[in-house]
């Protein structure tokens, strides 16, 4: 049976491949996309992205069957994802063997934001906090340094922590098949 300790020597040695073919220019910048379609009859959101699919929706008391997380629990996914990743990768690294590891996220959603009488109350999910739970026989500076690396180059946590541009465009194909 594999460890994690294991798999963290695969992943040291993929990591390195990887960092001599970016430095090659073997890995440019590149796009990523997901898309996202509402179905039918449901509200039912479907994600794409590459080859798979997942399924966002909401619970019944908002109109929805609870086929799927909802788009902020997704969110809290999607960062406990990365940082799960990237503490892998870190540990790697910087060889600190790992025999378990668990991220649990969470954040508070309020249903009051965005209502006009209640200006003060934050629309999207806040007060985003993580615990990481691990096992390893790595001295507590160790596990200090591997943390403190991790939020550097965590592209998810930073996306959130960072201020960002986005930009969004609007187009109606009805209007377009009307012209």
């Amino acid at each position: 049976m594999s460890t994690l300790r294991e798999y963290l020597l695969q992943k040291r040695d993929a990591l390195l491949a990887r960092r001599e073919q970016a430095r090659a220019a073997g890995y440019p910048a590149h796009e990523i996309s997901a898309r996202v379609t509402a179905e039918g009859r449901s509200g039912v959101r479907r994600i794409r992205i590459r080859q798979f699919q997942l399924i966002s929706d909401s619970p019944a008391d908002f109109a929805g069957y609870d086929l799927g997380p909802t788009s902020p629990e997704s969110q809290l996914g999607v960062l406990g994802s990365c940082l799960t990743h990237i503490f892998l990768i870190k540990a790697a690294e910087l060889q600190v063997p790992l025999d378990s590891l668990e991220v649990e996220v969470h954040g508070v959603v309020d249903p009051r934001g965005g209502l006009p009488e209640f200006p003060d109350v934050p629309v999207e999910v806040h007060g985003l906090r993580y615990t990481v739970t691990l096992s390893s026989p790595a001295t507590p500076a160790e596990l200090e340094h591997l943390h403190a690396e991790v939020e550097r180059v965590c592209p998810v946590l930073n996306l959130l922590t960072r201020p960002q541009t986005i930009s969004g465009t609007l187009v109606n194909t009805a209007a377009l098949d009307a012209a």
